[in-house]
């Protein structure tokens, strides 16, 4: 039988924001198992490394339902059954939604 050993990597987020491209639109991603503690803890994230967007879901809903959470919005994407069963993605409304947040950040920054 194989082992591995898994070794703890520092984050790249703060970094990255801060020092490495200040002027970037930069989204982060959380993945809970709790939902509970889902938004409290993208916010968290957004207040620690200053970035534009977490899009945070929750482990057993991943592919359904995800919250875009920003500074000052936050939106609820959501799959119905119906809309997977005829193979839509999650994964589009996201970049959707992101691609708008990108376009107004850049109007802001202009």
């Amino acid at each position: 039988m194989d082992h591995f050993s898994m070794k703890m990597v520092p984050k790249m987020l703060s970094p990255l924001v801060k020092d490495w491209a200040p002027q970037a639109f930069v989204i982060s991603f959380k993945l809970e198992t709790d939902p509970s503690i889902l938004l409290d803890r993208a916010r968290r994230a957004l207040s620690t490394y200053r970035h534009q967007a977490v899009v945070a879901n929750v482990l057993d809903t991943r592919r359904g339902y995800v919250v875009v959470v920003t500074p000052d919005t936050q939106v609820e994407l959501v799959l119905t059954d119906e809309e997977a069963s005829r193979d839509e993605e999650i994964e589009d409304r996201i970049v959707s939604n992101l691609t708008a947040a990108h376009s107004q950040f850049i109007t802001q920054q202009g």
